[in-house]
């Protein structure tokens, strides 16, 4: 049986057996970028068809960082001394020595990566990735989105705490443009669900952050809906898609994809609105939970009660997946047939 310490330690930098968002797509385009993710050092990059590559950012040959080099005839290249190498992390090219045996042979690791919605997202297990299904928002044509991210310097587990607790946005949220409204008492409740849970108030909906759905479909995400005046242009509510990636023990990156539901003439309205009058008030927003999840210090002893429901059961289920994980790596290997 694991120990609390052990669990701990597998979620101080994040579940490695998923998938995680890492970067938008498009910050990715000639040049190697280097980024931190789970406290590994990834270098992303286009090989010569235009798909997206993730490698450990450590060239093989003495250590240099990939992202400090190029990509030369659609292959990542080391600047230190320009061996080269292809999307499946292959060695193709000893520029320095001709006919080396080197070439031809595995040299780093890759990690399996895809694009969607503007964003990068890569697989940080070991072996076959799981499945990954995205919100069907995504592929929705229905739904246009933005998408925005920002590294926060406090624990992921900080601020995916923060989404599956609605009543903070009555308070800490009380003077922002869509947060402004509804009662500042409620009591919460938990819905389990196929793929995770969800978080709601029980006596007030549709008027603040009222619930929020947390999932785990190869990805961790969540799902909430905020309520828009109608100044706001046309829509409805207003939709938020989350992901958050741990950059390490200390720092997070947060993705959030802001969407309505419009087509036509209002699509063209809101996205015009969203960019020359909204997104600076919601960024505000963002901040406002930036600045306390950053000064946050875990006391020795938590005073929690019934609104903290959405954050005890996040955390049973990630201790239950730490225990998982640290299971599967002390099971014997299967003996061959």
């Amino acid at each position: 049986m694991a120990t609390g310490a052990e669990t701990d330690a597998v979620l101080e930098t994040g579940l490695p057996e998923q998938w995680y968002a890492l970067l938008p797509a498009n910050w990715v385009k000639d040049e190697p970028v280097g980024i931190t993710r789970l406290g590994r050092r990834l270098v992303l990059w286009r090989d010569g068809d235009g798909a997206v590559r993730v490698h450990t950012d450590r060239c093989p040959h003495r250590g240099a960082r990939f992202s400090q080099g190029h990509v030369i005839d659609g292959l990542l290249t080391c600047t230190y001394h320009g061996m080269q190498f292809d999307g499946d992390g292959t060695v193709v090219r000893v520029p320095a020595y001709p006919g080396c045996k080197l070439e031809g042979m595995p040299g780093v690791r890759p990690w399996p990566a895809v694009e969607k919605a503007n964003c990068i997202f890569a697989w940080m297990g070991e072996g076959e990735p799981a499945p990954l299904t995205f919100p069907v928002e995504f592929d929705d044509p229905e739904w246009s989105h933005f998408l925005c991210t920002g590294t926060w310097q406090g624990s992921y587990l900080y601020a995916l705490e923060n989404v599956v607790d609605p009543m903070h946005g009555t308070y800490l949220h009380a003077k922002s443009y869509t947060l402004a409204y509804g009662s500042g008492e409620d009591e919460m409740e938990i819905e389990r669900t196929g793929d995770g849970f969800t978080v709601r108030r029980t006596q007030q909906v549709g008027r603040n952050f009222d619930w929020t759905e947390f999932h785990s479909t190869g990805a961790d995400w969540v799902r909430l809906d905020l309520p828009y005046p109608p100044g706001a242009g046309p829509g409805g509510m207003f939709r938020i898609l989350g992901y958050i990636t741990p950059v390490d023990a200390d720092a997070c990156q947060v993705f959030f994809w802001r969407l309505r539901k419009v087509d036509g003439w209002q699509r063209d309205l809101w996205r015009f609105m969203y960019k020359s009058r909204l997104e600076e008030r919601h960024w505000h927003v963002l901040e406002q939970d930036r600045v306390v999840i950053e000064q946050m210090e875990a006391p020795e002893a938590e005073l929690l009660y019934q609104h903290d429901i959405g954050v005890t059961h996040l955390r049973r289920l990630l201790q239950r997946r730490a225990r998982d994980h640290l299971k599967s790596r002390a099971a014997p290997p299967l003996a061959a047939e």
